[in-house]
């Protein structure tokens, strides 16, 4: 794997994102709002975020797969969380964004969350896809048509 593959990982891509929400929401704040309902949903996708990761992680290394971007898997996972979504762990790097969006009031930074799911998307996504119909088939075929992408 070449450096630039190394650097270009969605851990990365997800602090530069939270970083320009963070700089508009001190820089440039926007009616803050302080409402225990928003910080409880903040909390909520910050938190379900985090988790939704951490099982999918698990579930892959079960499996003996890889997690590791840019590399092929050596199992499709369609169990657990990946029954809901085909990209756990990137719902939940979105997911984080969202809440932490939420959690600063960096509501001109709410266009941040599409944007960065377009990135991950593009960057990742279809490649990741492309293999694993490559390595897959059928199964995958079958998996793609009744799992969403993200949710």
């Amino acid at each position: 794997m070449s450096k630039l593959k190394w650097i270009d990982l969605p851990p990365l891509w997800l602090l530069l994102f939270l970083a320009l929400a963070w700089v508009q929401a001190t820089r440039m704040p926007l009616a803050p709002i302080d409402h225990p309902v928003t910080d409880m949903l903040a909390g909520m996708l910050i938190g379900g975020g985090l988790l939704m990761m951490a099982v999918a992680v698990v579930q892959m290394r079960q499996h003996h797969t890889t997690f590791v971007p840019h590399k092929h898997a050596s199992f499709l996972v369609t169990n657990g969380v990946f029954s809901y979504s085909r990209n756990p762990i990137y719902l939940g790097d979105a997911m984080v964004l969202l809440g932490c969006v939420l959690h600063w009031s960096a509501w001109p930074s709410l266009v941040l969350v599409p944007l960065f799911m377009w990135v991950i998307t593009d960057r990742f996504i279809h490649e990741e896809e492309s293999w694993l119909k490559e390595d897959f088939g059928p199964e995958f075929e079958q998996w793609s048509r009744k799992t969403r992408r993200w949710l």
